[in-house]
């Protein structure tokens, strides 16, 4: 073998040696930079922010049926993003009734009534909680105060991550930053299947005590924010604030028809169906809805 394809080899047996290296070390690092954005996804592999330039969102003047619970939530947002007291906060209910929209909506009306707020929404993925101390890590100290938003959150069978969740919530030792809170949404009050209390209940030593471990874990949002079944006239009026919002010009009689059916066909009422609905809507009459 010549000098130069030995060289050649052992560059060879480097590169794949380097690429060995980076597979076992993981991917890099990245930098993040609190500033760039309003809003992050957190991607907890490379514990990067990952800045998000336009959030998919509707104005909150567009859900309807929610009055009460949208008061609830601005004012503690408020209250949060000026610096005072604020409380975690589960919004748990029916699906499609605005419970993850709520949040982002109500985090834009901040930054719209208060410009001057440093108010970042972080959004943080069911199977990325156990990270949640290394988040809390990088914020701790940052000029600004975030919303940690975790939407559909739940736990299943012999997951024990919520135990993750519980200590981050509480802070552990270091107790949880004043300049970060955390919005969860989920279908379920408890945040665990009834099934799975009711066997911690039969095989625990102490039934009471078993089932108490897992409901404390809803105990640590201080507001529940309960979202119900919309009925007729709710879903109707959701129908005609998206039609007036869009300008979408069409008969009275003929929408409250052709809403009501297209809630039929889906077998259920909501925000959700609604939109879906004016998105029909707007198709064949080749308007835009965004």
């Amino acid at each position: 073998m010549s000098e130069s394809d030995a060289i050649k080899t052992l560059n060879e047996k480097l590169d794949r040696l380097n690429g060995l290296m980076e597979r076992i070390a993981g991917p890099a690092k990245a930098e993040n930079d609190i500033d760039s954005a309003e809003a992050f996804v957190w991607h907890a592999e490379t514990a990067w922010l990952q800045p998000v330039p336009k959030v998919n969102r509707v104005d909150i003047s567009l859900l309807k049926g929610v009055d009460r619970v949208r008061d609830i939530l601005i004012d503690n947002t408020e209250r949060f993003a000026n610096g005072f007291p604020a409380n975690n906060v589960l919004l748990w209910g029916a699906r499609g009734m605005g419970k993850s929209s709520l949040v982002k909506a109500g985090h834009a009306h901040i930054l719209q009534t208060k410009p001057e707020a440093k108010l970042k929404l972080i959004e943080i993925h069911r199977e990325d909680i156990d990270s949640l101390p290394a988040l809390l890590y990088i914020l701790r100290n940052a000029d600004a105060r975030f919303i940690l938003f975790c939407d559909d959150l739940s736990f299943d069978h012999d997951d024990t991550s919520y135990k993750s969740l519980k200590a981050a919530l509480d802070g552990g030792v270091e107790g949880r930053p004043e300049n970060v809170l955390f919005y969860a949404t989920s279908n379920r009050r408890h945040l665990l299947p009834r099934d799975m209390m009711e066997n911690e209940r039969s095989t625990a030593i102490n039934p009471s005590e078993a089932v108490e471990e897992k409901v404390s874990l809803s105990d640590r949002f201080g507001l529940w924010l309960g979202f119900h079944k919309c009925s007729q006239d709710d879903y109707l009026d959701m129908v005609n604030g998206y039609v007036a919002h869009f300008d979408l010009k069409t008969d009275a009689e003929e929408l409250r028809r052709d809403a009501l059916e297209w809630s039929t066909t889906r077998g259920s009422r909501s925000g959700r169906v609604a939109w879906q609905f004016v998105q029909e809507l707007a198709g064949r009459m080749g308007k835009a809805t965004h």
